[in-house]
């Protein structure tokens, strides 16, 4: 492991320590801070040329931050003659428009692609982005990791009731039933419609939710309006029990209050995105990905198989 170097930005640097914790490496030492006027500054403290450089760097809170840390931090080591430079993203901001809904938008999924490739990147490795396509929007390798193992070994450990997974809309089906299969575990999909404009929400559920454990499934949560509308239109179905697991953590606005207020008994979430103060609450379960992007480095590393770790 002796051409492999870790740095990070200020976005998720406890997530970092794990990753090297895993690799038996020291993380690498580098200064990144902003001038009074929010300018980033970056300088790299120790020699990377010719080395295997990785830079883990969440795009979450502040996103816009966080992202000119990564971009700017490429490009210190691109001009430091580094051997090869792969951008570590726990969460890929931006994901969200990865098309254009509507006339005269933008597609920043692919701005941000492209932003990225120019600044220095020579690959990318990422977990559970919005939509897998976004893939396709590089011409670097990109290792699209899911956070599957970690979140299926706590429902496996902790759940072991009869269980239903719950996708919240007809988006998320495909990653549900992929968990129900691996449980052994029952489907239900819930069907979010609204009849004409400033009418409430009428929601469907499809599949047998009535006396069951009832366990939501989402790759992200933001303000929490769908999965708790979600957690809302299971109990009025008869579910016994109602939780939540997602791999992004983003919880902006009003979602803590709304969690709270929920039927939720519990929300799992990993650290892709670090813990805020701002959003606390006793419902929360935090799973480390620490070791699974740490195995996935070492695995790159050597040309060994990165896909067999979701087999």
């Amino acid at each position: 492991m002796e051409k492999i170097k870790v740095f990070t930005g200020n976005a998720n640097r406890p997530l970092a320590i794990e990753i090297c914790d895993h690799l038996g490496i020291q993380l690498g030492k580098s200064e990144v801070k902003s001038f009074s006027d929010g300018e980033v500054f970056v300088e790299l403290q120790e020699s990377v040329r010719g080395v295997e450089v990785y830079v883990v760097q969440s795009t979450s809170i502040p996103c816009n931050n966080n992202l000119m840390e990564l971009l700017i931090m490429l490009d210190a080591f691109k001009r430091a003659s580094a051997g090869s430079v792969t951008a570590v993203i726990p969460y890929y901001g931006y994901a969200r428009q990865d098309r254009k809904v509507a006339p005269r938008t933008p597609i920043t999924a692919k701005l941000v692609a492209d932003l990225l490739t120019v600044a220095g990147a020579t690959r990318i490795v990422c977990v559970d982005l919005h939509a897998g396509q976004i893939q396709g929007f590089f011409n670097i390798p990109v290792d699209h990791l899911y956070a599957t193992p970690v979140l299926l070994n706590y429902i496996k450990e902790n759940f072991h009731d009869d269980i239903v997974i719950v996708s919240p809309d007809a988006g998320g089906v495909e990653r549900a039933r992929a968990f129900a299969k691996r449980l052994g575990a029952n489907l239900a999909i819930i069907d979010k419609r609204r009849p004409r404009p400033n009418v409430s929400e009428v929601m469907n559920i499809i599949g047998e939710v009535e006396g069951k454990t009832a366990i939501i499934l989402d790759d992200m949560i933001d303000t929490a309006g769908t999965i708790t509308q979600a957690a809302a239109a299971l109990e009025e179905k008869g579910a016994k029990q109602i939780y939540a697991c997602c791999t992004h953590a983003v919880l902006s606005g009003p979602a803590i209050e709304r969690l709270e207020k929920s039927p939720i008994s519990e929300l799992v979430v990993t650290n892709t995105i670090p813990k805020r103060d701002s959003a606390t609450s006793d419902k929360i379960k935090r799973l480390s990905v620490g070791p699974l992007l740490g195995e996935a480095i070492r695995r790159i590393h050597y040309g060994e198989s990165v896909s067999s770790l979701f087999v």
